[in-house]
């Protein structure tokens, strides 16, 4: 199953370097029945926007089945962890290390920033640990949920059995930050986007082999950390950004600092860094001078 992980990895991530926190590139695709550009950018991380862009898209028209669509999902690795999980909310993405090595990595599906003016169901940071792992899990619906049925005119309900209709899924994996949950989402294509109650929704084919791989009592951790950069072996600067989603950033100057405080600000094309900001594609951007 080990090397089922790493395969899985690959697929998702085919130029891993750890030495210079790099992973993912440039793949082809080739569009398969049920396939939307949401759906596309939950299984690639990376934004539907990114995917017409690079492609040339007619958004009008319908993706054909079999069709070659260019995925660009070069990322920056946040920071890294002798063994656990690093979530990192801007980036909508979930990194499991084991031996000092990243096992996994894959999208993932946040809190809404703002529901009828109130933050409540944001993603909160900090530190947690795997407290409970459930197949077919139960789900009993907080009150806030009931609350917010309620107000959407939708039929209350206070306990979900397992089954289709489960928004848990089929796996869940519970934390020690409460009512923040690692889970299966049935809405596939709400996943690389900030549409959850604050749990972590992972698509199917993610989460079968995170469930299995993971041990209760793993460390974790949520950050929030809009922009990263990279130094590679070769010497390239990379650049990663993405919207400040909860609004706890100043992007120019968190890249200024990161470039400063790495020592790097005069091998890098300030051009390149402004552009970069500006667009937030959330693909780490070549910025060398």
């Amino acid at each position: 199953m080990k090397n089922f992980s790493i395969l899985l990895l690959l697929l998702l991530f085919p130029s891993i370097s750890i030495a210079d926190m790099i992973i993912g590139g440039e793949v082809v695709y080739h569009i398969v029945k049920g396939d939307n550009l949401e759906l596309i950018g939950a299984k690639f991380g990376v934004t539907p926007k990114n995917i017409i862009k690079d492609n040339n898209l007619n958004i009008k028209k319908f993706l054909r089945i079999g069709q070659e669509i260019k995925i660009n999902n070069r990322k920056i690795v946040p920071m890294t962890v002798d063994n656990g999980i690093i979530v990192n909310i801007p980036d909508r993405m979930l990194y499991f290390f084991k031996d000092s090595r990243i096992d996994m990595a894959f999208p993932v599906g946040l809190g809404m920033p703002s529901w009828r003016g109130m933050i409540q169901w944001r993603t909160p940071t900090g530190y947690f640990k795997i407290t409970a792992k459930r197949k077919d899990p139960i789900w009993h619906v907080p009150e806030s949920m009931q609350w917010k049925m309620m107000m959407e005119g939708k039929p209350v309900k206070t306990i979900v059995p397992p089954g289709p209709d489960n928004p848990l899924g089929r796996y869940a994996l519970d934390t020690s930050i409460p009512g923040i949950v690692i889970h299966e989402t049935i809405c596939p294509t709400s996943v690389y986007q900030f549409r959850s109650h604050g749990c972590i929704r992972v698509l199917p084919e993610n989460i079968e082999t995170f469930f299995e791989r993971v041990e209760i009592n793993t460390p974790g951790e949520i950050i929030y950390k809009t922009v990263k950069i990279a130094a590679t072996e070769g010497g390239r600067i990379f650049l990663e950004v993405h919207k400040d989603i909860y609004g706890k950033a100043d992007l120019g100057d968190e890249a200024r600092m990161l470039m400063q405080r790495a020592g790097i600000e005069d091998r890098v094309n300030w051009q390149k860094v402004d552009r970069a900001i500006k667009e937030k594609s959330g693909i780490a951007e070549d910025v060398t001078l």
